[in-house]
C-alpha cells in the first residue's frame, strides 16, 4: 500500500509527520485536479479531473470518456495527475503514473461514478471507460520531494 508522510502544520521549523495512506489522502482533502497525457509524438493535454479511485491492489482508477486525454493513453501509457488543495498558499500532490488496463466493466463504472446524470445525458456523451494506473512516484505539487511529502512503498 501506498504512504504520504504529510505534515500537519505549515511552519517549517516543526517536522511532526504522520503516515498517511494515499486513499486516506485523497478522500480527505478538497482541491481541484488536473490530469496530463500525451500521444506518442509527445503533443500535451491537460484536463481537469476528479480525484482517482484508489483500488485495493494500490491502483488508482479514473472513470473517463473517448476524449483527448483517452486516446492519447493508447499510444503513450503515462500521465500525472496533480491535486491542489483548496488551501491558501499552494499545497497538494503530484502523481506519476504509468496506464496498465482499461475496462468497460459497466457495474464497476456505475459503482465509482461520483457524478450522475440522467440516462439519457449519459449515453449523449458517449462511451465510458475506467482506466488503472500504478503509481510510480508522489511528489509535492511544488518542489522535490524532500519536505512536504514522501513517497513510502
Amino acid at each position: 500500500m501506498m504512504h504520504l508522510y504529510y505534515i500537519l502544520t505549515d511552519n517549517p521549523k516543526v517536522r511532526r509527520r504522520t503516515t498517511m495512506h494515499l486513499n486516506e489522502y485523497l478522500e480527505n482533502v478538497i482541491g481541484k485536479g488536473v490530469l496530463a497525457t500525451a500521444d506518442a509524438a509527445g503533443k500535451v493535454d491537460a484536463a481537469i479531473y476528479a480525484k482517482p479511485h484508489v483500488m485495493e491492489d494500490g491502483q488508482v482508477a479514473f472513470i473517463m470518456r473517448e476524449n483527448l486525454t483517452h486516446h492519447n493513453l493508447q499510444s503513450n501509457p503515462y500521465a500525472t495527475y496533480l491535486l491542489i488543495e483548496d488551501v491558501p498558499h499552494y499545497k497538494g500532490v503530484r502523481l506519476f503514473l504509468k496506464k496498465i488496463k482499461e475496462e468497460t466493466d459497466s457495474d464497476l463504472i456505475a459503482k465509482l461514478t461520483r457524478r450522475h446524470l440522467s440516462p439519457e445525458q449519459d449515453e449523449t456523451k458517449g462511451p465510458k471507460f475506467i482506466v488503472f494506473f500504478a503509481v510510480e512516484n508522489i511528489l509535492p505539487l511544488i518542489g522535490s520531494g524532500e519536505t512536504e511529502i514522501q513517497h513510502v512503498v
